[in-house]
């Protein structure tokens, strides 16, 4: 035999006492491929029982009162998928009204697992669990690779790739093709598909140098590893972050910005890089020629001059060496500057943020002194145009237009 019996007894079933072992034997034929009729004929039961046995039977009347007929377990032991055997045990037991808990307990597995086996495999027009059809459609769900969404359907496919070419990331696509296409669920995809169509080897559902307009750049995925500790460069007399008015905690008041340097080639270069905390708005500072105290100094007035006084509130800075010069900054500003805790990034955590997202134009080892101040300005107004998740899916310029309106 192919199979183990737990316990050696006989159910009562077509009005005669049928031996466990028969059943076994009934589908043990029909494994190997004999017709229905041709099993019962070998195993010497009616016709019907057959039918019974492989759709799960309907007790009524006295036979609901007899205990659950056991599962028959194969004899390498447990498996992580539901075997035939399961199904079969999960119909009969449906039809005897039993609880999907009790089905769970008596198969040794998770109610989410008999659960989620019902809804998946049952007859999709009229809702009845067959065990043999079930088995099918899961033995057909399970081959590996399968293909993908992106992959089967081109306009999807040119969709997202048209919108990585301008640097969008996956999940601010996978937004636009909910609202582009809202009747259209072909259409949808969560963001983790964009990211498997390019990371997943095999797949190729999107061209493979479309990784690099990612953020990161990088072709495959990369853990995230524990941040590098920072020492101080300055004990001058700050500001600390925990003296920041509560209106720029809780990002309840614009005016209140985040600023930081991106660093080039040798350190040699750099950009300034300043965002709003409520509207995510972004202006780069230009430093040709350094990034000295005072050369940041002299570029952070130029900048926030520009800026009316309501938006003009409070500056919270790392405690980098370019920022030796923030007393002389609010004397000629009159914007305080709060200083981060050390090996505090989070605590100005848009910067960061944006510091990322600028190195898709500015990568990390290149020479930042070359580009102008009338680039820098191109690229932020690229940055200030793209919708962004936290606003709502709106563009930190549309932001920050209805406050200025206002």
């Amino acid at each position: 035999m192919d199979f183990e019996i737990r316990e050696n007894r006989t159910v009562a079933q077509g009005g005669r006492r049928v031996l466990v072992r028969e059943r076994e034997e009934y589908f043990r034929l029909m494994d190997q491929g004999l017709s229905s009729y041709e099993a019962c004929r070998r195993v010497g039961i009616n016709i019907r029982t057959g039918k019974r046995w492989r759709n799960g039977r309907n007790l009524s009347g006295k036979d609901k009162a007899r205990p659950p007929a056991l599962a028959v377990v194969p004899p390498e032991g447990p498996s992580r998928y539901l075997r035939e055997a399961d199904r079969i045990h999960i119909a009969d037991r449906l039809r005897e009204k039993a609880t999907v808990r009790q089905i769970a307990a008596e198969l040794g597995r998770s109610p989410s697992t008999v659960s989620r086996e019902i809804r998946r495999n049952r007859h999709p027009t009229n809702g009845q669990y067959r065990p043999h059809a079930a088995h099918a459609r899961a033995e057909a769900r399970r081959p590996r690779p399968k293909p993908g969404k992106i992959g089967q359907n081109p306009e999807l496919r040119d969709f997202i790739q048209d919108h990585l070419d301008i640097r969008w990331s996956p999940e601010q696509i996978c937004q636009a093709l909910r609202a582009q296409f809202p009747d259209r669920p072909e259409m949808h995809v969560a963001h983790e598909t964009v990211y498997q169509a390019l990371y997943v080897q095999g797949r190729g559902e999107l061209r493979r140098e479309l990784a690099r307009a990612l953020r990161t750049g990088r072709a495959r995925r990369k853990p995230h590893r524990q941040t590098q500790q920072r020492i101080p460069r300055f004990a001058t007399p700050m500001l600390m972050i925990s003296e920041r008015p509560a209106e720029a905690e809780d990002r309840a008041v614009p005016g209140h910005w985040e600023g930081d340097l991106i660093i080039g080639k040798d350190g040699s270069s750099a950009i300034g890089t300043l965002v709003e905390r409520a509207t995510r708005y972004v202006m780069l500072l230009h430093l040709p020629d350094g990034r000295t105290a005072e050369h940041v100094r002299d570029a952070l007035v130029t900048t926030v001059k520009r800026l009316p006084p309501h938006l003009a509130r409070s500056l919270t800075w790392d405690q980098g060496a370019e920022m030796a010069a923030h007393g002389s900054f609010t004397i000629a500003t009159d914007i305080p500057v709060y200083f981060c805790d050390p090996a505090s990034p989070w605590q100005r955590g848009s910067n960061e943020n944006t510091n990322s997202l600028l190195r898709q134009y500015f990568p990390k080892g290149t020479d930042l002194s070359v580009h102008t101040r009338e680039h820098l300005a191109a690229v932020a107004a690229e940055l200030n145009g793209r919708p962004r998740k936290t606003l709502g899916w709106e563009t930190p310029a549309e932001r920050l237009h209805k406050l200025l309106a206002a």
